[in-house]
């Protein structure tokens, strides 16, 4: 038996294992060439730990950071996992979110990883993908769009955003050290950001 959150979680993991040679490809030409092997073993133990059967969304949110913190190497571990556990600390004892929840927990995201990493956006990371999708989501939630309509715009600006990374000069990480040579290059913090967000839009449409 498994509960809603968990299967969230799966969907997410399982997204992210998938592409595990994509994500370290693209780490390859403008980082260490590990993100993509290191997020799917980070997810693979998440995916052997968490209860199946937990319906409290804070509690595997939170277990889901603290094992990303601990499995996860470089510079993603931290980030993901402070992400995760920002979540979790908003989903505190809930058994499911509403679209204002989905709000708060992105605003706890943002400010996890800001702080954590020091970084805005434009810096081409994963805030570039995560940012936009959090605006427009949270504008559509606002004008009173259908929450499969406000996921489906989240999606699209994080898309928007992976896309951007490309434009732009990388000023944070080892990919920094490039300079301008970062310029045609997608990030790979934001495309595995974007997985993640598709992932859940998927699971909540069905």
């Amino acid at each position: 038996m498994s509960s809603k959150i968990y299967d969230c979680i799966e969907m997410i993991g399982n997204r992210i294992i998938e592409n595990k040679d994509f994500l370290t490809e693209l780490d390859r030409e403008i980082g260490d060439a590990d993100h993509g092997i290191n997020m799917a073993r980070g997810f693979t133990e998440v995916l052997a730990i968490l209860p199946k059967d937990s319906d409290n969304i804070g509690d595997l949110l939170k277990k889901t950071g603290m094992t990303l913190l601990s499995k996860v190497g470089g510079a993603s571990g931290p980030l993901y996992g402070t992400a995760y556990m920002q979540a979790g600390k908003v989903c505190a004892g809930k058994t499911a979110l509403t679209a204002q929840d989905g709000k708060a927990v992105f605003e706890a995201v943002i400010a996890g990883i800001q702080k954590r990493g020091k970084a805005v956006k434009g810096e081409k990371t994963m805030l570039d993908a995560i940012i936009p999708a959090f605006e427009a989501y949270s504008a559509a939630v606002d004008s009173g769009a259908s929450v499969n309509d406000a996921l489906d715009a989240m999606c699209k600006a994080a898309e928007e955003g992976v896309e951007y990374t490309k434009t732009i000069i990388a000023t944070k990480g080892r990919a920094s050290y490039l300079g301008e040579r970062s310029i045609g290059h997608q990030d790979p913090g934001a495309t595995s950001a974007t997985y993640t967000m598709q992932a859940v839009r998927d699971f909540i449409k069905g």
